[in-house]
């Protein structure tokens, strides 16, 4: 196995390398299911592979999870579990990928979140996919009374197929900031994700940016649920850059609780011409132009630093 490098789980096919932290318990679902009885609350079934990470205490080190796709036909199915502890603090950065193009790969997965009372944690996930593999992703996030998550996703190269559901459910004085960004390109993507305003005082945000370049197919379903006197906001916005692709927001909003307040706004529309040619302008080509306008849409990634050094994304890519 090579340029594991600073990870703290790496999967690539089938093969497993686990590297723990300090205070943190980082093992295979499989052992963690076998080891600890309580997990079995969390785990559908018994899982067959993926990764359990348990924080027990807080600290400073990001934990790093990769698994990887790189031979032909791999059909993986990884079930993860990660627990925060009460009090606790941790940053995750979750990487999945197909290291070639060609591998007509297979990855169901699925992950379950629980942050107990008063825990922070900012998680940000990397795919990369090849165009003829199939994906399917599920998330699950469970946020006690006063914790707080930050989860940023990104996919730059989108597979043939993917499909992402993911739930977030709230308690009091608990809040959620999620942020999705695709860029769609020969490719179809349905995106499904909702907040679950379920405590007094909680607050949720979904902000979701998407691009659609060449025979590519965007549905992004956002929904604001609140069940108790919550604050939740839905952010949909779309670019088009080709005549041969779509894509269809659909923001809403259910509120069950008279003391609730929920907003979205929506937008899915191309460069304007004004923008290109004031870039034009300024001396850069039409598709210099068109790549600085989606970069700047898109935001710059997290770089992953480990004390104090920046860990190229690229090597775990």
């Amino acid at each position: 196995m090579k340029n594991v490098g600073n990870a703290n789980y790496v999967q690539i096919d089938y093969e497993i390398q686990t590297h723990e932290n300090e205070g943190t318990t980082i093992l295979p679902s499989p052992e963690a299911y076998r080891r600890f009885k309580w997990t079995k609350e969390y785990f559908n079934e018994k899982p067959k592979e993926g990764y359990f990470i348990w924080a027990r205490k807080s600290s400073d080190r990001p934990l790093i999870t990769r698994i990887s796709i790189s031979s032909k036909n791999v059909s993986q199915n990884p079930a993860n579990l990660v627990v925060i502890e009460k009090d606790v603090k941790a940053r995750i950065y979750s990487i999945c990928n197909a290291v070639k193009k060609d591998l007509c790969g297979n990855h169901v997965g699925s992950s379950k979140i629980i942050l107990k009372e008063n825990s922070r944690l900012v998680m940000n996930h990397f795919h990369r996919w090849g165009k003829e593999d199939r994906v399917n992703s599920g998330l699950e996030i469970f946020l006690g009374n006063g914790s707080e998550i930050s989860d940023v996703y990104k996919c730059l190269e989108v597979p043939m197929r993917l499909n992402m559901e993911n739930n977030i459910y709230l308690e009091e004085g608990s809040s959620a900031n999620l942020v999705m960004t695709i860029l769609a390109k020969h490719g179809e993507v349905k995106m499904h994700d909702s907040t679950f305003l379920n405590g007094r005082g909680s607050r949720g945000i979904s902000r979701i940016r998407m691009i659609g370049d060449e025979k590519s197919r965007i549905v992004a379903h956002s929904r604001m649920i609140a069940n108790d006197a919550g604050t939740g906001h839905v952010d949909c916005m779309g670019l088009l850059l080709a005549e041969d692709s779509s894509i269809n927001a659909i923001p809403e909003l259910v509120n069950n609780n008279k003391d609730a307040s929920l907003t979205h706004e929506a937008s899915v529309g191309k460069i304007s011409e004004e923008v290109l040619n004031y870039l034009r302008s300024r001396g850069l080509t039409e598709d210099q132009a068109i790549d600085l306008v989606v970069a700047g849409f898109l935001g710059e990634e997290d770089p992953i630093v480990i004390e104090g050094q920046v860990i190229p994304l690229k090597s775990y890519m």
